[in-house]
């Protein structure tokens, strides 16, 4: 299943109880990967940004599963004035920033490797090579096996893998950005802080390196493709979008599939890896039907000729 499982609200909307049973329910669909990062969800009034890791970790210590599992977590963006919900104070990812956020992971994560590092936020104020010196040291202490970097512009994503090539250490092959099947105008402005959308340059960029994976988060856009009750974000308010609706609508029809179902199976068949967050174990019985619609090159086409 190329589907990773978002952990935001892990250990804290949703409690300890139902995250059990979720994870319990993904891992016996085939689930193997979990996205979280050291911060999640900070922007919550009293929460610490630890929680999410540390559901994810208790639940690895109760099921022994750690061997069959694969961690993606961030580091950069914890806050470090307590209390703090913006990212005016974010840790950075200056060498020592870099250490101490992966320590404290791995701690809450109850393991001694992390299968895929993120830097979660650009950080200008660091050197690149500071910045990637301090990660290649973490894989070469075996506490991290592959390196991704999260909201990056792509001029950055490529500065930072020729810095990284150019001196034999382990490149960013992962990256991960906003992404869904609708279009946003050009040079919106997202008003979630710190979040980044995968543009056209980096989706071309994409396709030219065959080593490097675009995780999608934001995919289903809390639910706005198919809840009344969600709004569509503003970013999305234009004429495309009511084309790009129907033609989703209409495939999904044809396919027995739900609107959700079709984005999912879309960004997969491009070679992405969707992040999905639930709360129920409903909603992710929904993801878990995902990885069984498959859309040949015909629907591909349809849906990809929409603008």
């Amino acid at each position: 299943m190329n589907i990773a499982l978002g952990t935001i609200p892990f250990g804290t909307t949703v409690g300890l109880r139902e995250t059990f049973a979720i994870l319990d329910r993904f891992h016996d669909a085939g689930g193997t990967m979990l996205d979280t990062a050291n911060n999640y969800p900070f922007w919550d009034e009293g929460r610490t940004g630890d929680e999410s890791e540390e559901a994810v970790g208790a639940w690895l210590a109760a099921r022994g599963h750690r061997d069959r599992i694969f961690i993606g977590t961030k580091g950069g963006a914890r806050p470090t004035v307590p209390g703090d919900r913006t990212l005016d104070s974010a840790e950075g990812l200056s060498a020592a920033a870099v250490a101490r956020a992966a320590e404290g992971s791995l701690r809450r994560l109850r393991t001694d490797y992390i299968d895929l590092y993120w830097s979660h936020i650009e950080d200008r104020s660091v050197p690149l090579a500071e910045t990637l010196g301090a990660l290649n040291t973490l894989a070469e202490q075996g506490k991290v096996r592959a390196l991704g970097a999260s909201n990056i512009a792509a001029w950055r994503l490529e500065r930072a893998r020729n810095v990284s090539a150019a001196r034999g250490w382990l490149p960013y092959t992962q990256v991960q950005l906003r992404h869904t099947y609708l279009r946003p105008r050009p040079f919106t402005r997202l008003a979630e802080g710190g979040h980044m959308l995968a543009s056209d340059e980096t989706l071309d960029y994409l396709a030219a390196e065959p080593d490097l994976t675009l995780w999608a988060y934001n995919t289903l856009m809390s639910g706005a493709y198919t809840r009344a009750d969600r709004p569509m974000p503003e970013i999305y308010d234009h004429p495309g979008t009511a084309r790009r609706l129907a033609t989703l609508r209409e495939v999904a029809g044809e396919l027995g599939a739900t609107p959700n179902q079709v984005v999912l199976a879309w960004l997969t068949a491009g070679g992405h890896v969707p992040v999905v967050g639930v709360s129920t174990t409903a909603q992710l019985d929904e993801v878990v039907a995902a990885a069984d619609v498959k859309l040949d090159p015909e629907l591909r086409a349809r849906l990809d000729a929409v603008a």
